[in-house]
């Protein structure tokens, strides 16, 4: 058999467990994130080795998606890092066994402190299970290890509960896009995020009046770059000329003696500063435009620039 073929039988294994305790989730569950939602204080996970490795990326999704959250090496917390938990915190105690004692040292002191213990374990029988308030169970059947002993399914198994867990708090809370840049502002993913209609828009907006002339109003589309203009009636704006207009217009007259009244389009769509650049992109996917009118305020004018698909392909 080569490498490749084994490669799939080992997913397939995998997710043979996964689908199995996908099936056995219970109220249990629902409880845990009910009773992390109402922690006051922090939610600490707690793991040792390859599980509190993975203990360390919940902890850290959790942090990033509204729920706040550490990861606590529970060696390191029995030599003064229990310093970090407070009596208003919800401890989770993550380990497959539920029976290393490096993980069973710390239940009396947090205990003591008077946290409430949730143990995310493969063994919901075991001396963590008996101990905690609430257990989660991340039981497989076997590991995709040849020998059963290297963790491997059992360690999968963790970190997408980890990520059920991380959603479905995500979800109970309402945590949005927006919250999401908020935690990530140095990465391009929160850049795009953050960006605002206002700081992309070109505010020099192309502008012609209802009488003017098609050659002038050529011109004016020209300087602008941007393929459109505005079209006024005295202060008013009343329609919009793209270069689908034009050409169309050239199609329609046979002499060009007509002014910008004879090719504009009535309606045209705007969003306002304020409104985030993936808004904006929704607005032109839906209807197909390349070009937004930008105003001051959702429902009122004056038009205060132009956003551009081109201003934020280039951004993104």
């Amino acid at each position: 058999m080569s490498y490749s073929e084994r490669a799939k039988e080992i997913f397939a294994e995998e997710i043979t467990e996964l689908e199995k305790l996908g099936l056995s989730i219970d109220e249990r569950f629902d409880e845990a994130v009910e009773l992390i939602d109402a922690c006051h204080g922090k939610l600490v996970v707690m793991g040792i080795g390859k599980t509190g490795i993975i203990g360390h990326k919940i902890a850290s999704s959790l942090a990033s998606t509204g729920t706040p959250a550490i990861f606590v090496n529970a060696v390191e917390a029995v030599h003064g890092d229990l310093g970090m938990v407070s009596g208003v915190d919800v401890v989770m105690l993550v380990s497959n066994s539920g029976s290393t004692n490096e993980i069973l040292n710390v239940i009396a002191p947090l205990r003591n402190i008077g946290c409430r213990i949730i143990a995310m374990t493969g063994d919901v029988k075991s001396p963590l299970a008996q101990q905690a308030d609430l257990t989660i169970s991340i039981h497989v059947d076997k590991e995709a290890c040849p020998l059963g002993l290297a963790p491997t399914t059992s360690t999968t198994a963790t970190a997408l509960m980890g990520d059920a867990l991380t959603v479905c708090l995500m979800e109970k809370r309402h945590f949005k896009a927006e919250n999401f840049a908020l935690y990530h502002p140095g990465g391009a993913l929160g850049r795009q995020l953050l960006a605002r209609v206002k700081n992309r828009m070109q505010q020099s907006v192309p502008r012609v009046q209802v009488t003017t002339p098609f050659r002038e109003l050529v011109g004016e589309m020209t300087e602008k770059h941007l393929g459109m203009t505005m079209v006024y009636d005295g202060e008013r704006c009343v329609g919009i000329i793209t270069d689908g207009d034009l050409r169309r217009s050239i199609q329609k007259y046979e002499d060009l003696h007509i002014v910008a009244r004879d090719m504009m389009t009535p309606s045209y769509k705007r969003i306002h500063k304020d409104a985030l650049l993936t808004d904006a992109l929704a607005i032109m996917d839906k209807y197909n435009i390349t070009t937004l009118a930008v105003t001051e305020t959702p429902e009122t004018e004056p038009i205060i620039g132009i956003i551009s698909i081109h201003h934020i392909i280039d951004f993104l």
